[in-house]
């Protein structure tokens, strides 16, 4: 077996191991009678070692993947995003020894799951890196902006068990309408999955030459119906369809299509949802927030962020400039992705200054530190896909 091969069969483990864990940190939940079962359930003591197994099977798909390319398997949409699951659920395992509480795996790990998923969907092909990322700061920026995020995750996810618990889902209320949208936020990540299986599955392709920015012919394959062509399309797939609107350079079309089929998925699956539960979907994971200490998730939330900022700063911005001065001469240059991590910085920090300052605990931190993760993840999706820049994975 090559180590290619072998790599992604790691992967898949880890990815198995983790939705098996995530039923026994359930189970610990529902078998728990009081906060001292609870915390010592023999079911998330399961659940930790299934973690645990997985992750080092995951810490195993990383070196076996960086031994078969030769260089830190950071430099595309599926490794970059695969590795933030990755340490997502090493994040988590360092926290749960610290506080001993299931409800973070029963709510981490299905985060970790989605975004390995997610990143399956991407072509997981081995190629050279190209000249822009020949640099140790490759290895030196990147994996500590992902240590970064995948901490600050976690307080999102202490956020989103705190307002489960303490949110009356039962009434109509504004809380209740955004502790939705985070669901359908959610949602629509399993909605590319679903949509990106189900087209690969039938095996469409579309074929279109453009004009790029350089005015010069290039081409694009589509792998979803095409939604929006880039300039000067033409189509070499006699039956492709036609795109419906003709995009500037700055936006990736292709790209832009696969966003808009994914999110166009996923709000099918929540309608769905929604018409089988006929209530908010909220409520289906409320439950298993009831048994967490709101106090305990309070503090890891805002612990979380503590260390999660600084190495997110060092990574984002300080690591970046340097290795930006070294490759273009310039610190800084409003390129799309440097605006969104200085965004994601400013958010950070203001979230502090507002804990620290102003005294925002409980709810209002909660809801700070789920907001932060749909900037992260507008960040890892959006920014990524489809605005064209220096750092696009796409």
């Amino acid at each position: 077996m090559g180590l290619a091969s072998l790599s992604a069969n790691m992967l898949l483990v880890s990815f198995i191991a983790y939705l098996v864990a995530t039923a026994f940190f359930g189970g610990a939940i529902k078998k728990a009678s009081s906060e001292t079962t609870y915390k010592k359930s023999r079911w998330g003591q399961i659940g930790i070692i299934i973690t645990i197994i997985g992750f080092i099977s995951n810490i195993g798909y990383f070196i076996t993947r960086w031994m078969a390319s030769g260089h830190i398997p950071l430099s595309n949409m599926f490794e970059f995003t695969a590795a933030f699951g990755m340490m997502l659920v090493g994040a988590f395992i360092l926290l749960f020894y610290l506080y001993r509480t299931p409800s973070l795996g029963l709510f981490a790990l299905p985060i970790a799951i989605i975004m390995i998923a997610y990143a399956s969907m991407f072509p997981k092909d081995i190629t050279p890196l190209i000249p822009a990322l020949q640099s140790h700061w490759l290895v030196i920026h990147v994996i500590t902006t992902v240590i970064g995020e995948a901490i600050l995750v976690i307080s999102a996810v202490a956020g989103l068990i705190f307002l489960l618990k303490n949110v009356d889902l039962k009434k109509p209320s504004r809380e209740r309408f955004w502790l939705e949208a985070v669901m359908i936020a959610l949602i629509l990540v399993v909605g590319f999955v679903v949509s990106s299986t189900t087209f690969k599955l039938t095996g469409y392709e579309a074929h279109f030459t453009y004009i790029d920015k350089n005015e010069q012919p290039a081409k694009m394959e589509y792998n979803y119906p095409p939604l929006f062509g880039m300039s000067g399309y033409e189509a070499q797939t006699p039956e492709a369809m036609t795109p419906l609107i003709e995009m500037p350079s700055i936006v990736n079309a292709k790209t832009l299509t696969t966003f808009v089929w994914s999110i166009a998925t996923g709000l099918v699956i929540y309608l769905l949802l929604r018409l089988i539960i006929r209530r908010p979907v909220a409520t289906l994971l409320q439950p298993f927030a009831k048994k967490a200490n709101s106090q305990l998730m309070d503090e890891i939330g805002y612990r979380s962020v503590l260390i999660g900022f600084p190495v997110f700063t060092l990574g984002a911005l300080i690591f970046a400039m340097i290795w930006a001065h070294e490759a273009w001469s310039r610190f800084w240059g409003w390129d799309p992705k440097e605006v969104w991590a200085l965004i994601t910085w400013l958010f950070y920090a203001a979230f502090l200054h507002l804990r620290l300052s102003q005294g925002w605990e409980g709810k209002k931190s909660a809801w700070l530190a789920v907001i932060g993760f749909i900037i992260i993840m507008f960040n890892l999706i959006a920014v990524n896909l489809i605005i064209a820049g220096l750092h696009s994975y796409a």
